[in-house]
């Protein structure tokens, strides 16, 4: 009885942990949107959604904590409870990051595009997946998805060289529109920092199903 009661709190924690990785997604793509748009109600949103993944980390910080202390769950049960503990932070600090992005948007809403543009939507999209197939993997238990989420980080890290590139050479050209670009090259970044983050969660995953992580000392 009790471990039917144990399992069940475990599918609740899975479930939150799908709701906050949601919350990320739509963060990061509203913000994405808005960068490519210049919409400003789109920016806000972004910021919004990074409220309620700061309420949804506290919710699932408790659930966990509620698990620890009420239950007594074994190895495996312990490194999935321990695990989710890791990837909300991560998960926060996604939140601020897509946030911070579409802050950076709302000051650039007057200014057109550049061609980095089209590298850094390549970015948000890559980052997004990231995420959603890193938090599918610890539901699922699948160490083979954890492991191909890691691996998108290195796109991601090749993505933003190019557009760092791409703005180094369009202020040569273009040296008044420093600062604008300077924004561009710092949402490119956090783009990077939000990748850098969800290949910390997917190695995370890893562990709650292998019991290794390059981070933990056993």
């Amino acid at each position: 009885m009790m471990r039917h009661y144990f399992d069940a709190e475990l599918q609740d924690l899975n479930t939150e942990m799908r709701t906050m990785g949601h919350f990320i997604e739509v963060a990061i793509r509203s913000a994405a949107d808005a960068l490519r748009t210049r919409d400003v109600q789109k920016a806000h949103e972004a910021i919004a959604f990074d409220e309620q993944v700061d309420r949804k980390e506290r919710h699932i910080e408790g659930l966990c904590i509620k698990l620890l202390l009420q239950q007594q769950p074994v190895a495996r049960d312990l490194r999935m409870i321990s695990a989710a503990l890791k990837m909300i932070t991560d998960m926060e600090r996604i939140g601020d990051q897509a946030a911070d992005i579409a802050e950076i948007v709302i000051s650039l809403s007057e200014h057109k595009q550049r061609d980095g543009a089209a590298h850094l939507q390549k970015m948000a999209d890559t980052a997004s997946k990231m995420v959603t197939a890193s938090v599918d993997a610890y539901v699922a238990q699948d160490a083979d998805l954890a492991a191909k989420t890691i691996a998108q980080d290195d796109v991601i890290d090749h993505l933003f060289d190019t557009v760092k590139r791409e703005l180094i050479e369009a202020l040569r050209q273009f040296p008044e529109e420093g600062e604008n670009l300077c924004d561009l090259l710092l949402i490119a970044k956090y783009f990077e920092r939000i990748g850098d983050h969800a290949q910390n969660i997917a190695e995370w995953v890893e562990y709650s199903i292998t019991g290794r992580h390059k981070g933990v000392l056993l």
